[in-house]
């Protein structure tokens, strides 16, 4: 046969309105909107993984140093800013979408299917597997007994809930059509609702959160001020005019360790002061955070932060004050930098310094055998030269520059390590000045964190349980009674339909023609 005398109809072409109306039909598709949630939870790993710009600048910042490839790419591919890259925020809108397009038809649906009656009993019931027996009521009153067993329902619970039925006449025969359980549906649509729920709430709480982290030596204070952080990180809608005005002071820190150095306690005695009131006692514990208008303050680590005076070689001090020493391993031998950039004459001075809380010395080491203050011993070495603070470049407080700083010289030339002893005083080579350590003061670090997302994130999240459980353990189920007058004998059919699992439908279609029959024993379904 030839085709070239048929004329080939042009596809129709759908036109922008079409696509639109395509690509809308397949994002709020379920499948699609599963394969998003995927994505979401995929896309979210490397932001566990990788150092993340808003969490960790400097990591993040020697991530790139360390990896001059891999680094500016991950970079460049908002894979070190994840939740603020423009595809994880692409993703999570394509899901909210997705989600907002599947619910609000099936809900509209739904509400339809409640207000809509209950269908009649088919006129046939062979393919339901019936089953019928006599009964000496009469067919009128027969549906009555089987209808007080279902103990229909009305208002809104007996459309989600409870029972509703219908009764007709048809045929010289009274039917009864009943119907059970809307819940499932119901639960269904919960369960997404409350999905895009977590996510609003997820949403808005890194909008509006905010946290910091604060270190505090025993005997001062902490006021709840940006600036007064070590660091801070908030949400883009988060105003520092909100933050809720207060000082804290550590008056005592508390700890107890066993006899090996394993950890039992860890207490911070503080008192909590508001503007215009009074402050008040408050112990700070692991796990038990103070909360403090609607922000929570957790206690995270402590440590010791000798106090160390350094007189120049004018015998001014140059500088005094407690020096946060970060612990290194279980006994607390912690390691701490001291700058001292303010001297009244010769070169600027630094210190790496290391400090034994316990310490045990031996022929060629020195190590501290527990986490208390038995024999505290600081071992210093010292840098002269320029410590880079006047360029005006941020440094860290807990290293120490030396691209422009020498080692302190013993006679012998050789760099010299100092010793100090609580209350000693050494003096530096070359007539520098002198060091002494005053007191061995301890410090805690305070994490305060504000997310008033989290009571609807709760909420959000048991509403999804409730709805999932409701979804996947309610049933549906569909019961029918027909009976009619055979040769003076009533003739009742009772048949149903139900999910295959629903085990329970069963027992339920046998009490209605034990109560159809006159059989009083008959149970009423609990539904």
């Amino acid at each position: 046969m030839r085709l070239d005398n048929y004329a080939v109809a042009d596809a129709p072409r759908l036109g922008v309105r079409g696509w639109l109306r395509w690509v809308w039909r397949q994002v709020t598709s379920m499948r699609v909107a599963l394969l998003l949630l995927l994505l979401l939870a995929l896309a979210a790993i490397p932001g566990s993984i990788l150092p993340q710009w808003p969490q960790d600048a400097a990591a993040a910042n020697a991530f790139v140093a360390a990896n001059p490839f891999w680094g500016p790419l991950l970079d460049a591919t908002g894979f070190l800013d994840v939740f603020g890259s423009a595809w994880f925020t692409a993703i999570y809108l394509l899901l909210f979408a997705s989600l907002i397009g599947c619910i609000a038809p099936r809900a509209v649906a739904h509400a339809r299917e409640l207000r809509a009656p209950v269908a009649a009993a088919p006129s046939r019931l062979d393919r339901y597997e019936p089953t019928s027996a006599s009964s000496p009521l009469t067919p009128a009153d027969a549906v009555a007994a089987a209808r007080a067993t279902l103990r229909p329902r009305g208002g809104a619970w007996g459309a989600l809930g409870g029972t509703r039925v219908r009764v007709d006449e048809r045929d010289g025969a009274v039917a009864l059509a009943a119907e059970t359980g809307h819940l499932r549906e119901l639960g269904n649509l919960v369960f997404h609702a409350a999905l895009v729920g977590v996510l609003v709430a997820m949403a808005a709480g890194e909008l509006l959160t905010f946290r910091g982290q604060a270190i505090i030596v025993e005997g001062r204070s902490f006021t709840n001020a940006v600036v007064a952080y070590d660091t801070f990180d908030s949400g883009a809608l988060f105003d520092e005019a909100d933050l809720e005005p207060f000082m804290l002071r550590l008056d005592r820190f508390d700890s107890a360790f066993d006899d090996t150095g394993r950890p039992l306690s860890f207490a911070a005695q503080v008192t909590l002061a508001r503007p215009g009131e009074d402050g008040e006692a408050s112990t700070i514990e692991v796990n038990r955070p103070l909360e403090v208008d609607g922000a929570k303050i957790y206690l995270q680590g402590n440590g010791y932060a000798p106090v160390l005076t350094v007189r120049d070689g004018a015998g001014e001090v140059a500088s005094s004050g407690p020096v946060v020493f970060l612990p290194t391993d279980a006994a607390y031998t912690s390691q701490g930098v001291l700058k001292v950039p303010d001297v009244s004459t010769g070169p600027q001075l630094g210190f790496k310094a290391t400090l034994y809380p316990s310490a045990v010395e031996g022929p060629f080491a020195i190590a501290s055998v527990h986490p208390d203050p038995a024999n505290p011993v600081i071992m210093m070495l010292g840098y002269e030269g320029d410590l880079g603070l006047d360029a005006g470049i941020p440094q860290n407080a807990y290293r120490l520059d030396e691209s422009q700083l020498s080692p302190l010289r013993g006679e012998d030339g050789q760099p010299v390590t100092l010793r100090l002893a609580l209350g000693d005083t050494v003096e530096l080579p070359d007539g520098l000045g002198t060091v002494t350590f005053e007191e061995l003061p301890r410090f805690v670090a305070l994490d305060l964190r504000a997310d008033p997302s989290l009571p609807w994130l709760l909420v959000a999240a048991l509403l999804a349980l409730a709805g999932l459980s409701v979804s996947l353990f309610a049933s549906r189920r569909k019961v029918w009674v027909v009976a009619r007058e055979e040769g003076g004998t009533t003739v009742v059919t009772v048949a149903g339909y139900a999910p295959g699992h629903d085990a329970g439908a069963a027992p339920v279609r046998a009490r209605v023609l034990a109560a159809a029959t006159g059989d009083e024993a008959g149970e009423r379904d609990p539904a």
